[in-house]
């Protein structure tokens, strides 16, 4: 399996978490890398791991965010976001397996599919679908993810649906990496070999 893909999902992975800290901290996140999260998981017919994300530049976060927390000389890493990934890895293994869920699962994707005919991609109701579905499915499973921000923004109806698509997001990516190749033990004997290959991938942006 090709690391670049790896690297490529596990970039998506984090930029999606720091759009979760995002609207949980402020109500506000990027909208471009809002719509690159949606639209990865409505994506069902991507000829490759790049075009699921529409493109290596949508995740210039994602892999500056890599670059630094990879760093070995980095003392300072956001581990809220990285809570939220590992989170997230723990559940696919658990969703995976469990069948029902994730029949129920491919079925809201179908559903937001379906509604794009009739709104853009980050519509809130399209936004809401995503967000249903996740706590169907991966939110039913232990341990949950905690997201933690202002009370204010988090429990702002519409900013609670973007952070169940955000997460939602997470988990797709989480499934793609783990297609790939990808293991936990990347994250623990791995980070010089991430931070060289997110570093390599930026200078192609």
């Amino acid at each position: 399996m090709s690391y670049t893909e790896k690297v490529i999902a596990m970039a998506s992975m984090f930029q999606a978490g720091s759009l979760v800290r995002d609207v949980a901290r402020t109500g506000q996140c990027d909208t471009t890398g809002f719509e690159t999260a949606i639209k990865s998981i409505i994506n069902s017919n991507a000829k490759s791991t790049e075009d699921v994300y529409g493109g290596i530049a949508n995740l210039e976060t994602g892999l500056r965010m890599m670059s630094t927390m990879f760093n070995r000389e980095n003392k300072e890493r956001d581990m809220e976001i990285s809570r939220y990934v590992l989170g997230i890895i723990v559940l696919e293994k658990q969703l995976t397996k469990n069948k029902t869920l994730f029949a129920k699962l491919g079925a809201g994707i179908e559903r937001a599919e379906a509604q794009t005919e009739s709104f853009s991609i980050t519509h809130e109701n399209i936004v809401a679908n995503l967000a249903d579905t996740y706590a169907e499915t991966i939110s039913t499973l232990k341990p949950r993810i905690i997201v933690s921000g202002e009370q204010m923004h988090l429990t702002n109806p519409a900013n609670a649906n973007k952070i169940r698509a955000l997460l939602f997001a997470i988990m797709r990516s989480a499934v793609l990496w783990k297609q790939k190749g990808g293991t936990r033990m990347m994250f623990l004997f791995g980070r010089a070999k991430i931070q060289k290959e997110a570093l390599r991938l930026l200078n192609q942006i």
